[in-house]
């Protein structure tokens, strides 16, 4: 759907470029009506609501005619008044988050969809004047929904590692469930598709003129392969356990292999295998290091896909200010590779908030599969513009073999550039790769992880599948809401499995939460740029005018405060860039007051001081009113 003018402000029509589209916790206040907190997207609601509300928002909310209508127009009033003496220089809609699993009710013995929660929300699509990204959520991020609860004590609705089924985690103090992604018939996969078909079939039976109001529909949040520790074990420390291992997984995997090797014999010349069948080819599971194998074949960690990450972080004065740095990697005297210093790095900004900036991290990723067996020398320096190299360390590593024979040293194969040491006033470290460390490549752990990722893919593709494309919603533009960990230079990417999902799917475009750097630097728009390349050597098939145009930015935080002017040109080039709406967290606001219930951490908010959140909402009243251009 071509959304071509929405008329805002005094009624003057506004071209439709990139729709900001704020996602306004109006859950728990109005649509919900109940008093727990919930957690939508990685924004995690941290207190209760309290039992108090204003009356008149209840009563909006409430009735046969209620709806949020009224609080988000309430709330974007605040943002930009419609009373205006221009338009907004972008059109001003929102997201209205749609919680599946909240979506039921225990009655007569059984879990029943909530009709009038479904039509609450379908009402407020009918009852605002703006356009609205549907986001059908249901991810691993808890929604404080009764169901979940029930759901979650069947181990065939929750995703395995090697050691069996995950148990709940926690993420800022919140619930995760590790759901099931592997089986489409799981009790909570089949609930999901239940209760987004409803709302969907809800939002079909409003007239023609008020479905033209939906601008797009995100499908399910973040959805990706899980880790144990999830606040904290997503980066390459061991032990390594991901998901998913349960039998239906595996049979997958073997499924898998079958198609692309098509005989026993094509997959053992790949891999140094000796399966006798494709019946006894098992993930990769352990560790070399600490535990017996069978067989070679069954290693897995971080780095048995082959890839070695170089990785620190670094500040010198001025390095935000048109002086940039980049760290440059020499294997045994020869470059192998160079990154400039400019990854987020919330860790190192909350240990030195005497650097002002979060942008100090830097990663090389080393394609250690073609290097010979033996013990080789990195040599690491940073380097300003073209100007002198300043010496940041080195590192031995171990190539080893299978048979884990020790290794011998490499020659030098080139000269060392000269180099002197860090001036005093730059500070930096190197988080890796440790001294002496060892690497084994094993060629059935990227095929693991292909198949891993496909699952991912193929979760959400036959998602929208199966409950958009049946109903009269199909030729709404349809995105992810996916998370891209390889922006983040200490998280391993592969224990997510994200990359053929953010890659291009058939009937599902992009849509991609953008948190700190990648919201607003270079990360994500090389990134993108490199990706629309690769789509133009589309498969057959997959035709161009089948995929959805364009990308969504289903979260934005920078996590720092920006000028007016810098949020400005922010949105300035993700609108060229080709995104179709840009969506942010902001707390419901009900006559000039801000409603009291589980605030989100990131809600560009003016009351609320994490991550610069409260400097950011004038910045954004400014950008939209174009007085920063």
């Amino acid at each position: 759907m071509a959304m071509l003018h929405m008329h805002l402000g005094q009624g003057a029509p506004v071209r439709s470029s990139m729709l900001l589209a704020p996602m306004i916790g109006v859950l728990e206040p109005c649509i919900l009506q109940t008093k727990t907190s919930t957690a939508a997207g990685a924004g995690i609601a941290s207190a209760p609501a309290p039992s108090h509300t204003h009356d008149t928002l209840q009563r909006s909310c409430s009735g046969p005619t209620g709806s949020a209508a009224q609080l988000v127009e309430s709330t974007l009033a605040d943002l930009y008044p419609r009373g205006s003496p221009s338009p907004p220089h972008y059109p001003v809609g929102y997201t209205l988050p749609v919680p599946l699993l909240q979506l039921f009710e225990e009655k007569s013995g059984g879990w029943q969809l909530d009709q009038e929660r479904i039509a609450r929300l379908a009402r407020t699509v009918r009852d605002t004047d703006r356009p609205v990204v549907v986001y059908l959520f249901a991810t691993h991020f808890a929604s404080h929904a009764p169901l979940e609860k029930v759901l979650a004590q069947d181990p065939r609705n929750l995703a395995q590692t090697r050691d069996g089924t995950m148990a709940p985690g926690t993420y800022y103090g919140e619930p995760v469930y590790y759901w099931n992604i592997a089986n489409p018939d799981a009790s909570v996969n089949l609930r999901r598709k239940e209760a987004a078909s409803a709302m969907l079939q809800a939002l079909c039976e409003l007239e023609p003129k008020q479905r033209a109001k939906v601008h797009a529909i995100t499908l399910l949040g973040e959805v990706h392969h899980y880790f144990p520790d999830f606040e904290t074990g997503m980066g390459f420390g061991m032990p390594y356990r991901v998901t998913d291992y349960s039998p239906l997984s595996q049979q997958g995997f073997r499924r898998f292999l079958q198609k692309r090797f098509s005989r026993i014999e094509h997959l053992n010349q790949a891999v140094g295998g000796q399966f006798a069948s494709f019946d006894d080819v098992l993930p990769p599971s352990k560790d070399i290091r600490t535990e017996p194998l069978a067989h070679f074949n069954e290693h897995i960690d971080s780095f048995a896909q082959g890839r070695l990450p170089v990785s620190g972080w670094a500040f010198a004065p001025g390095m935000d200010h048109g002086s940039p740095l980049k760290a440059l990697v020499y294997r045994n005297g020869v470059m192998a590779g160079e990154a400039p210093v400019s990854l987020g790095r919330q860790d190192v900004l909350q240990a030195k908030p005497e650097f002002g900036s979060a942008n100090t991290g830097w990663r090389v990723d080393l394609d250690f599969r073609p290097w010979p067996t033996g013990v080789h020398q990195l040599d690491i320096y940073l380097q300003r513009a073209n100007g002198p190299t300043f010496f940041l360390g080195s590192r031995r590593v171990a190539i080893m073999e299978r048979s884990q024979t020790t290794p011998k040293p490499q020659p030098m194969a080139g000269t060392l550039p000269t180099s002197a040491p860090l001036p005093s006033e730059w500070q930096a470290y190197m988080d890796g790769p440790a001294e002496q460390s060892s690497y084994y490549y094993n060629p059935l752990v990227p095929l693991w992880h292909a198949f891993r990722a496909q699952q991912v893919a193929d979760y959400i593709e036959n998602f929208g599948q199966q409950v958009v494309q049946p109903s009269c919603m199909a030729a709404t533009p349809t995105y992810t809401h996916q998370i891209i960990p390889f922006t983040n230079p200490s998280w391993d990417a592969q224990k997510f499995a994200v990359e053929s999902s953010v890659a291009g799917l058939p009937t599902t475009g992009l849509g991609v939460s953008l948190y700190g750097e990648a919201a607003y630097g270079n990360s994500f728009a090389q990134w993108y740029a490199q990706r629309q390349a690769a789509q133009k050597q589309l498969t057959p098939g997959k035709p161009a005018s089948k995929r959805v145009s364009g990308y969504g930015i289903t979260e934005f935080h920078p996590l720092k405060p920006m000028g007016p002017k810098d949020f400005a040109r922010t949105l300035d080039e993700h609108s060229q860039r080709g995104a179709k709406f840009l969506s942010f967290f902001m707390e419901p606001r009900w006559e000039g007051q801000r409603v009291e219930r589980g605030h989100n951490i990131f809600s560009i908010d003016p009351q609320n001081p994490q991550f610069g959140s409260d400097a950011l909402y004038p910045s954004v009243q400014k950008a939209l009113a174009g007085e920063s251009r």
